[in-house]
């Protein structure tokens, strides 16, 4: 892949597994790939934003209020080959569910309207993951037109075991490749 063929908006969002997309980062732009990483308010607690800018060559975005930044939700849908929202969040699925757009990635989500494709990589605990609110989300989403990464499964960050493991950085850059060429 070279850089410009293959450009990805790696969203975050706050949840333990933030420190994954770090190394996702770092895989796609090793690939070849731009990468610009935009970070929701929760994920500034679990990662710092010079790890990304770091890794990507890239200032990280967030504010969709910043000065000179109130375009950028359009730029990136019209700049973006595939948008990630890694990890995804119960609570950034459902504000995606509800058409949200008070910060940058419900912008984003809206100013694409699924011309680029838009991947979901979930990452929570198991009964986070089946609650109603979350299932009804993701399968709404997906008739949208998302696609849903699977979860994987083993220890959880709350040290129960089951389902709600974000998909590993190494699978996910794959599954870019294959997806991207």
């Amino acid at each position: 892949m070279s850089s410009t063929e293959t450009r990805i908006v790696l969203q975050v969002t706050g949840s333990i597994a933030a420190f994954k997309a770090a190394t996702l980062a770092s895989l796609l732009v090793e690939a070849g790939s731009e990468v610009q990483v935009i970070v929701s308010e929760g994920a500034r607690y679990f990662i710092g934003e010079s790890t990304f800018e770091g890794l990507t060559g890239r200032t990280v975005l967030g504010n969709v209020f910043e000065r000179g930044r109130a375009h950028d939700h359009i730029n990136l849908a019209d700049w973006a080959d595939l948008l990630l929202l890694y990890p995804a969040s119960a609570n950034h699925i459902n504000r995606l569910r509800a058409g949200l757009a008070d910060d940058l990635l419900g912008c984003l989500f809206l100013a694409n309207n699924f011309r680029k494709p838009y991947w979901i990589a979930p990452a929570m605990n198991s009964n986070m993951l089946a609650h109603p609110a979350v299932t009804d989300a993701l399968t709404v989403l997906e008739g949208w037109g998302c696609r849903i990464l699977p979860t994987g499964e083993g220890r959880l960050a709350c040290g129960a075991v089951g389902y709600g493991r974000l998909l590993e950085p190494e699978q996910t850059a794959r599954l870019i490749r294959e997806e991207l060429g």
